[in-house]
């Protein structure tokens, strides 16, 4: 591809890249199998919405791909430019622009790092509730992108009840604007949530406006150990059904617990757990006691909750690192796929029983884990790398555990997005015509399929 014409936009040739490596840097994700990378022709900075939008305007001219890249932590290619052209990485702009702590607010670029924004708030007694487990080493780009969500969500709920205001540009160059700084708008179409979730097809966000909230005074956590996973998750969707003010529950079952202590010395008990953290400004021994009093109506062999300290502390870094605990566990095998499912609460223990018939009958390694408080659990097929076969059986159960989640009234994805991983999936949990209503608005919006091409539809 000819790059000259980037020359002509407002980037500086220091923000325009052709290198081998850069080009190499910007072909994968982190859940990019190997020989499955596709370099794009060239990168970009841009540092200013005036360069997202000149870049934007001239490569739409051309009929030339440009896919946003942030952090590249994505598990479902979002971010791999499988159409080559432009790799627009956006992590120059990274500035947080002002913060309003009398209005729980903070304007920041889409580049800047979710522990980041904690950081720059943290001094008024403020956080940003929905960040994933990812993020320290995420964006809240990508996380506007994806309408990620965490371990927090369960009380707090998703990225999306958190963005109050955004400003993206359009495929063709156009910038506008959508939501408001006021605490609610009836105002036009609902641009907002179009956006949030749209995975970088529909537009690419140069400024959010972010809506905070107050640090808990009283933290108080633990875990809770059973003999099983279907126990464990019952029991979990007990303690949510039951109303209890959990701020975290999370499921680690058996095998992430043994895989865990391998990779990361976290010296657990090789046997299913719930993490469980709870948020409150006064009265939280209360909810405690509520909590615990659910659990007597189940098999379970210890429970330690206390006030917020070390060990805690030290149970929430091992739930961080679980991916990647996951992914070094054996070199032998290999992780086939990062599944983020998610069912009604009541289905909770049904997904997690048919995973383990699925798991012994076929002789299959599937550890889980997640978010278990609003019916979410991430799963890993492991298969044998180089065994084409076994490869191909991990890939038919994969595709059981979705379909059965939908069976159930859920999802093909929680939080992680369809990107490309999860695009035959979208006619199964909707219909043909909703699939064909998202299309429309996609073409609309980007007639020349120039955003992110290849992603969320076949």
């Amino acid at each position: 591809m000819d790059v000259e014409f980037l020359y002509e936009t407002s980037l500086a040739e220091s923000q325009i890249a052709t290198t081998r490596e850069s080009r190499t840097d910007h072909a994968s994700d982190w859940g990019t199998v190997s020989g499955e990378e596709h370099p794009p022709d060239v990168v970009v900075w841009p540092e200013s919405v005036e360069d997202v939008s000149s870049v934007l305007e001239a490569a739409n001219d051309r009929g030339i791909p440009v896919t946003p890249y942030a952090a590249g932590t994505s598990l479902e290619g979002h971010a791999v430019p499988v159409a080559g052209g432009i790799s627009m990485n956006m992590t120059r702009m990274d500035a947080v622009l002002d913060v309003r702590p009398e209005d729980f607010q903070i304007d920041v670029q889409p580049g800047i790092l979710g522990s980041a924004v904690d950081d720059a708030v943290a001094e008024h007694g403020l956080f940003f509730p929905p960040l994933p487990s990812s993020g320290k080493i995420s964006t809240i780009g990508g996380m506007i992108a994806n309408d990620a969500s965490g371990m927090q969500t369960v009380k707090y709920g998703e990225i999306h009840d958190w963005i109050l205001r955004l400003e993206a540009v359009l495929a063709d160059g156009t910038v506008i604007e959508t939501g408001s700084k006021a605490s609610k708008t009836s105002a036009g179409y609902n641009l907002l949530d179009l956006l949030v979730g749209s995975e970088g097809t529909l537009a690419v966000v140069t400024e959010a406006t972010l809506e905070l909230a107050g640090i808990p005074e009283q933290v108080w956590g633990g875990r809770v150990v059973f003999p099983n996973r279907t126990e464990a998750s019952a029991a979990i969707a007990d303690v949510v059904q039951s109303g209890v003010d959990v701020a975290k529950i999370e499921l680690i079952d058996e095998l992430s617990a043994a895989m865990a202590n391998r990779y990361l010395d976290a010296d657990l008990p090789d046997v299913p757990m719930a993490f469980v953290e709870f948020h409150a400004n006064h009265h939280v021994e209360t909810e405690v006691e509520f909590f615990t009093a659910i659990l007597n109506d189940y098999d379970v062999e210890d429970v330690e909750i206390a006030e917020s300290g070390p060990e805690m502390e030290r149970l929430w870094e091992v739930r961080e690192e679980m991916a990647s605990a996951l992914k070094h566990y054996d070199p032998d095998l290999t992780m086939l796929t990062s599944g983020d499912v998610t069912v009604p609460i009541s289905k909770y223990a049904d997904l997690i029983d048919h995973i383990s018939t699925l798991e012994a009958e076929h002789d299959l390694e599937i550890p889980c884990f997640g978010h278990a408080g609003d019916g979410n659990v991430h799963y890993t097929v492991m298969v044998r790398a180089g065994d084409d076969e076994h490869r191909a059986l991990g890939k038919r159960v994969d595709s059981a555990i979705v379909r059965h989640a939908i069976e159930l009234g859920g999802t093909c994805t929680g939080e992680h997005g369809v990107g490309m991983g999860k695009r035959e999936y979208l006619p199964e949990e909707f219909n043909r015509a909703t699939v064909d209503v998202m299309e429309r608005i996609k073409r609309a919006m980007d007639p020349n399929g120039i955003l992110n091409p290849g992603k969320i539809f076949e």
